[in-house]
């Protein structure tokens, strides 16, 4: 496989050059100090797999691996540990190794990427995105690269957490790496409102209604009031 390099430490591309070295599988064709440099080569070569460190000056690894229209096969290197949740949105990236980078490790990461045909995973993503788009009564949520399928009538409550949402249902929670925004946009409007920036309901599970707030199962959720005329709106009073 033709790989490059991007890191932008010297001695890190030295050594993942000699972990190269060391995989007879692997030609290395160039190596650069950041990515900007890259991307001319890229346009130019044909190249297989990409060893990207993801923290860099003025340019990230995730803001490179989004300039690229078809990007090949990715390995991150870096000393972070944690954004390898943020690595599983892009189905380019294949594996995600933490320096110091032992050559046990390494060659795993590299037989993975000989392993995964990229044409097959970005079908698969874009099937998978399709049936959630379409499936009715059901919402499927990406958790640990596994799609679980939730009924959407059980839903009662979707809360922001940072950089993630905790879907409450009847039977089961589910912590997903997801924005408010987005599930929003999924839910059918006619049953679910976001009463605040952090919390979306299903107004049909509404138990009690008191000033600024409802209290939904045991949970009561605060009501802003900029949200609180189009609640008062959706619901059925005498």
């Amino acid at each position: 496989m033709n790989c490059i390099i991007i890191d932008d430490e010297a001695t890190a591309r030295a050594i993942v050059v000699q972990l190269c070295s060391n995989v007879k599988r692997l030609n290395v064709l160039a190596d650069f100090s950041d990515a900007i440099q890259s991307i001319k080569f890229l346009n130019q070569n044909e190249v297989d797999l990409i060893f990207l460190d993801i923290h860099m000056p003025d340019f990230t690894g995730f803001d490179f691996i989004q300039t690229l229209k078809n990007p090949p096969k990715i390995i991150l290197t870096t000393s972070d540990p944690k954004f390898a949740i943020d690595a599983f949105e892009y189905e380019c990236i294949i594996d995600y190794l933490v320096k110091p980078i032992l050559l046990p490790r390494f060659e795993k990461a590299v037989t993975k990427a000989e392993k995964t045909d990229l044409a097959t995973v970005v079908n698969k993503t874009t099937k998978d995105e399709k049936e959630v788009a379409t499936s009715g009564d059901v919402l499927y949520v990406n958790i640990d690269r596994r799609l679980i399928k939730i009924e959407i009538p059980s839903i009662y409550l979707i809360e922001a957490k940072g950089d993630y949402i905790l879907i409450k249902t009847e039977d089961k929670n589910y912590t997903v790496h997801s924005t408010l925004k987005k599930i929003e946009d999924k839910l059918p409007h006619t049953i679910f409102l976001k009463v605040h920036r952090s919390y979306v309901i299903n107004i049909q599970k509404i138990i009690d209604i008191e000033d600024n707030s409802v209290l939904i199962k045991k949970d009561v959720i605060p009501v802003s009031r900029s949200n609180r005329p189009e609640l008062m709106k959706r619901l059925n009073l005498l």
